[in-house]
């Protein structure tokens, strides 16, 4: 087995375990379907995307593997890195407590719209790799890197955050928490600064990405930002 190999498996591995223990350890029971539920949508959706990269793009899938606080070279984006980290075990945390506690009282259908939202969010990263080869888990460049500006990258400049925000306000909503919410609206911050901090160092070292800015307005959501 290869190094890749090894990596991308044990980070499946290892993030199924610690996602579980977020989820389970607070309620003290296996007796959550909802977090069952979660579970299975993001793990079979996103393994199908790795398996996906592991056939036709390994590049991407190793550099996707690269990532974390410690594999950011500036500490401004390790720390939001860290921040990032603890808000996404917060999302799974405060449902579990909600769960337990009962503090929120969500109906099943919005149980199933929160599924269905991580299952959009995972979707939307996947067309965003097979658009692009070069979306790092880390800010930096290949060296063969360029701009691209088709795909959803002609209708937001930044559309794997746009996925990955359906996905994180799934979350909650798939474990059945209002709660939950909240951990969102904490974590925007941070992610923000990194979009921002991101599209500072394209412009200053990606060539025609100026020029892209200028052509794609929007950031995240098409006629807001």
């Amino acid at each position: 087995m290869n190094d890749l190999k090894k990596k991308t498996i044990g980070g499946l591995v290892f993030l199924f375990f610690a996602m579980a223990a977020c989820l389970f350890i607070p309620v003290w029971t296996l007796r959550y379907w909802q977090a069952w539920v979660l579970m299975a949508v993001f793990f079979v959706s996103g393994g199908l995307t790795t398996l996906y990269l592991w056939r036709h793009d390994r590049k991407l899938l190793e550099r996707r593997a690269s990532g974390g606080p410690t594999a950011e070279k500036e500490k401004s984006q390790q720390l939001i890195q860290l921040i990032a980290g603890l808000g996404f075990v917060g999302l799974l945390i405060v449902p579990a407590l909600d769960h337990r506690f009962m503090w929120s009282h969500v109906p099943t259908i919005v149980n199933i719209l929160g599924d269905a939202l991580i299952l959009f969010g995972e979707f939307a990263i996947f067309i965003v790799f097979k658009q692009n080869t070069f979306a790092s888990a880390t800010i930096e460049l290949a060296p063969e890197q360029h701009v691209i500006s088709t795909g959803l990258y002609g209708i937001v400049r930044h559309p794997m955050y746009a996925g990955a925000f359906f996905l994180l306000v799934g979350i909650p909503l798939a474990l059945g928490s209002w709660w939950g919410l909240l951990v969102i609206v904490a974590m925007m911050p941070a992610l923000i600064w990194r979009l921002i901090d991101e599209e500072k160092f394209l412009v200053k070292n990606l060539p025609g990405y100026a020029e892209y800015r200028t052509r794609v307005r929007y950031r995240l959501i098409p006629f807001v930002w």
